[in-house]
């Protein structure tokens, strides 16, 4: 489970002074539930997951994930989180078999352990085509697929995808949308960052709408679609975000 209470991050800027990224953002996340974190690009979503993976300490709040505090125990956080990052890299001169060894064993696998679960993504992702291709020579959907099975080697409990389907063809889109249910159904808790309303419509239990570093609503589809009187969750969006202007 994720738990985050009034998690909030602030960074120095020598031109524009303090700048508040997230400010106050609490979000609960259940096993077996995906929670969709849905904003436009510099709304804060990355730096909110970067601080609930350990990758950010918070200038202030708190969160516990999979029952460990982010904070005083960052370690047995990140041994039970899977964060697939945006621009996360691969080293080229590995295979994709080779890569997700590599951090199979960063995360204490055993040799056979790990090449039954690099199998066991193969299968899930549809790899076995490339698996053992230099990563150098893989097209935009063959690395997102890498990145994913690397980060998910040591099958974690929490899953965080930070926009998984940016860049990639529908097909591509669609295997990735496939597995990340897939991952709920298997009692994974999941937050799924996007700006794109399809997905979040198709894969998530949970919404939570962020802007300018403020979580501003929160609930089921159903219930964001009462609360604003809208059925269309890109018109919700921007009725979310035109009232916090407004008001602001």
């Amino acid at each position: 489970m994720i738990e985050a209470l009034d998690l909030s991050k602030s960074f120095r800027d020598k031109k524009r002074g303090e700048i508040h990224a997230v400010s106050n953002v609490s979000l609960r996340a259940e096993p077996g539930q995906i929670y969709g974190l849905l904003g436009a690009n510099g709304a804060g979503k990355t730096t909110t997951l970067r601080m609930l993976a350990t990758l950010l300490k918070p200038t202030s709040g708190t969160a516990v994930v999979a029952g460990h505090d982010v904070v005083r125990a960052p370690e047995k956080v990140r041994a039970n989180v899977g964060f697939l990052a945006a621009s996360t890299a691969l080293y080229g001169r590995l295979t994709a078999r080779e890569m997700i060894t590599y951090f199979g064993r960063l995360n204490g696998m055993n040799e056979s352990t790990v090449k039954a679960r690099i199998l066991e993504l193969a299968d899930q992702l549809d790899m076995h085509e490339f698996l053992d291709r230099r990563c150098e020579k893989f097209s935009t959907g063959m690395k997102q697929k890498t990145s994913i099975a690397r980060t998910l080697i040591h099958d974690p409990a929490v899953m965080i995808f930070d926009e998984p389907t940016l860049g990639l063809d529908v097909m591509t889109a669609r295997a990735i949308v496939k597995f990340v249910r897939e991952c709920k159904g298997r009692g994974k808790t999941v937050i799924y960052s996007t700006h794109i309303m399809s997905e979040v419509e198709k894969l998530c239990d949970m919404v939570g709408i962020i802007h300018a570093g403020k979580l501003l609503a929160v609930g089921t589809l159903s219930e964001l679609r009462t609360k604003y009187n809208e059925q269309d969750l890109e018109e919700i969006f921007v009725k979310v975000v035109g009232m916090e202007e407004v008001a602001a």
